[in-house]
């Protein structure tokens, strides 16, 4: 994408209505319900996922905090990890945050990525915000619902980061809950321009007219206890697909909950994670390209 339509499309967000639907509100009203007494912080949880930049498994990685874009109010601030020697034209993954915000778990999920060669860009969809507590949570994935034309704005910005300024050619997207839910968005708002979709537990859309402009191939991982997202839901957005002849691939991990491949949080669930993991690392190889395609670190994100 140019730089010029980059920054209409960015202003358009900037200047369209915000707004959090009734479907939107029940949706996180779900999510605070499946949540309901968890925390994103659980003790111990950083020996499950390596945490020093350079630690991975994989290639040797660059890992900091930058600034991606401009916001309402403040610059726009991110992770980005990066193989310590990134060609140039080499892939790109925006990574997106789960309802706790922009967390050490996602840092870690970005190394990772990095060590399979991949530039990644950890987004804020929160603006500064995170935390541990679900209630605090569910406040900070409401306001940004409420702003969703300043969150898209922030994607906008965070996709032409990889493609200008860190020259990627191929640029996926990753998400978790309430990141899996914009993750597809993403797509959406840039069906030309995203080369790969992975959407861990999120929001799906199910409308034939807004999914028919999607051109990448989608990979949706799902958890078969998950009340958040029923599973009836999960196989509408997948019949839909294959009835429009998109690239989609819909996992169920059938005895897993919402949240089970998140080792910071209470569902915690290693194997399924492991197996969640190993096909996201294969599906983004096979579709951006990655250094190391097919060599999933051990674990899980």
């Amino acid at each position: 994408m140019g730089r010029v339509r980059t920054a209409l499309l960015v202003t358009l967000a900037l200047l369209g209505p915000a707004a959090c639907g009734d479907d939107e509100a029940l949706h996180l009203d779900r999510l605070a319900r499946e949540h309901l007494g968890d925390r994103g912080d659980v003790p111990g949880a950083a020996a499950a996922v390596p945490a020093a930049p350079g630690s991975e498994p994989g290639l040797p990685i660059r890992a900091e905090p930058v600034e991606y874009g401009e916001g309402a109010a403040a610059p726009l601030r991110g992770y980005l990890a990066r193989p310590a020697e990134p060609a140039r034209g080499g892939p790109g993954v925006l990574v997106i945050h789960e309802w706790w915000g922009l967390n050490d778990n996602i840092r870690s999920v970005t190394r990772r990525l990095a060590a399979q060669g991949y530039t990644a860009l950890a987004v804020d969809l929160y603006e500064g915000g995170h935390s541990a507590d679900p209630g605090e949570a569910r406040l900070l994935a409401t306001q940004a619902s409420r702003r969703a034309h300043r969150v898209e704005a922030n994607l906008l910005q965070a996709h032409a980061y990889l493609r200008e300024r860190q020259g990627t050619l191929r640029v996926g997207v990753v998400g978790w809950c309430f990141g899996g839910g914009w993750a597809l968005r993403t797509a959406l708002l840039l069906p030309d321009q995203i080369d790969a979709t992975v959407i861990y537990y999120g929001r799906v859309v199910t409308e034939p007219s807004r999914l028919a402009p999607l051109s990448m191939p989608i990979l949706g991982i799902f958890a078969g206890r998950d009340r958040a997202i029923p599973l009836s839901q999960v196989r509408e957005f997948e019949r839909v697909l294959e009835d429009l002849g998109k690239r989609a691939r819909i996992l169920v991990y059938e005895d897993a909950d919402h949240a089970f491949a998140n080792p910071s949080g209470d569902r915690y669930e290693p194997e399924a994670a492991a197996r969640a993991w190993a096909e996201t690392v294969a599906f983004l190889g096979e579709h951006l390209g990655g250094t190391r395609p097919g060599e999933a670190a051990a674990g899980a994100p």
